[in-house]
């Protein structure tokens, strides 16, 4: 058979086994032992735990589980409702308030967990039932949550930044820095819309009420006195420490990413040992168990989807691939509009891990030809992924919604979260005509790199 004809049995295959419904390690794993079989010499298959060790054998894999355990740290305890709580405190009297100290809240939780879920989680399930009390409307109070918790793939510590960083060799260090201000160019988005929203929906509300209707809950607004203000600091004050920590270890130069990890690790574990108490087994259980669970999980994808990607490479498919990519001559824009129609479409049915994995021999050889700068790449391509956790069929996040607000209605956080997958696509737009965005922190912290 010739490559183009293998690609094509390699690709329906793989589009067969993951509709069937196998979990995605188990078919990624079973396509890429198949074609072994088949394509390979019979020797290799004698080598597949092998190949799988060598192709984890990276030092920047073992920040993950390292991260996880910092995040579920932070996401078992009681962080994430302090912290919304103390911006909602501060930030009572600004219209539309409630949704800003929300999406600031799913930032600096991102920041600090590393994880969309548990962001979600943490704090959807504090935040939701008070904008639902204060009379913000359900879709509005998903959209909010389940927007926010994107920026866990994207603000360090981020998984899918990590696993970039090692399929497409780029510095991890630059990276997260990289995802910094596009994580915030997002908040700001988010948080605009959810003052304009919030507005629109008072007044809405106001001229109801001006009619004889119902007056809604919308219109009331709680005062907090300066004392209540300064002593909600205390409660987040130590996690704000924890994660400037990290960073100062990091970037200045302190500890290796790895040896950050660990840090950060540790230090959550004091910390909700020392502010929450959870110093028993009892307490401790629940974290490490998260942490084997989802760890395991993730480094199972991880080991399955590098094997595919050797099989890919061995029988010369995403080479060939790429070399198809670079002969159609696309312009610089195009090729990229099409690698980004590409991500999207997967993120309708994959997780950004295996999107990385599975796609990184394919498009960045093509992407690197035409002088794209891989790093403001990696950052793009992780916030275009963000969308396939508030898309459907996929969707991460509005299934988490779901199941911590189950009086919300599954279109309901549908419909609230289609707006904020606009704001994505718009903050795609920005990063693309002001590419600066990203990459001025890395240049600044570590100069301008050589080749990109």
């Amino acid at each position: 058979m010739t490559t183009l004809q293998i690609g094509l049995l390699f690709g329906f295959s793989t589009c067969v086994v993951l509709f069937s419904g196998m979990p995605i390690a188990f078919a990624l794993g079973a396509v890429a032992t198949v074609f072994m079989f088949f394509f390979m010499p019979h020797a290799s298959l004698d080598t597949i735990a092998q190949n799988v060790y060598e192709e984890m054998a990276s030092i920047t894999l073992l920040t993950i589980p390292l991260f996880i355990l910092k995040g579920a740290a932070i996401g078992k305890s009681k962080a994430g409702r302090d912290l919304y709580s103390a911006l909602n405190i501060w930030l009572s009297k600004v219209p539309g308030g409630l949704g800003i100290a929300v999406t600031l809240a799913c930032g600096l939780f991102a920041a600090m967990a590393g994880s969309s879920a548990a962001t979600c989680s943490a704090i959807g399930s504090s935040a939701i039932p008070e904008m639902r009390e204060r009379g913000y409307s359900p879709g509005l109070s998903a959209g909010l949550v389940a927007a926010g918790g994107t920026l866990g793939i994207l603000l360090p510590p981020s998984v899918t930044l990590i696993l970039y960083a090692v399929a497409a060799e780029q510095s991890l260090g630059r990276l997260f820095l990289a995802g910094i201000v596009p994580g915030l160019v997002l908040v700001i988005l988010f948080a605009g819309y959810g003052i304009f929203k919030f507005n629109l929906e008072r007044r809405q509300a106001q001229d109801q009420a001006d009619h004889g209707g119902e007056r809604s809950r919308i219109l009331q607004v709680d005062s907090y006195t300066l004392k209540e203000k300064f002593m909600a600091i205390p409660r987040v004050l130590p996690f704000l420490v924890l994660l400037l920590g990290v960073m100062c270890a990091l970037y200045g130069g302190f500890a290796t990413p790895s040896e950050t990890a660990g840090l950060g690790a540790v230090m959550a574990l004091v910390l909700i040992a020392l502010v929450y108490g959870a110093w028993k087994m009892s307490d401790l259980k629940p974290i490490f168990t998260s942490t084997l669970s989802e760890a395991t999980m993730l480094m199972l994808i991880i080991g399955m989807s590098l094997l595919y990607s050797y099989v890919m490479s061995y029988l010369h498919i995403s080479q060939s691939a790429a070399e198809w990519v670079v002969s159609l001559h696309l312009s610089k824009w195009v090729l990229f509009l099409a690698v980004s129609v590409l991500v999207v479409v997967l993120g309708f049915f994959l997780p950004p891990v295996s999107i990385i994995l599975m796609t990184a021999p394919i498009i960045l050889p093509p992407l690197r030809a035409e002088g794209f700068d891989l790093i403001w790449f990696g950052v793009v391509m992780s916030v275009i992924m963000e969308m396939g956790l508030i898309h459907p069929p996929v969707g991460l996040n509005i299934f988490v919604i779901n199941k911590i607000a189950p009086d919300i209605s599954l279109s309901e956080v549908v419909w609230g979260t289609l707006p904020f997958v606009f704001l994505i696509m718009f903050a795609v737009l920005i990063l693309c005509v002001f590419p600066d965005l990203v990459t001025f922190m890395p240049d600044y912290f570590f100069g301008p790199a050589a080749i990109r």
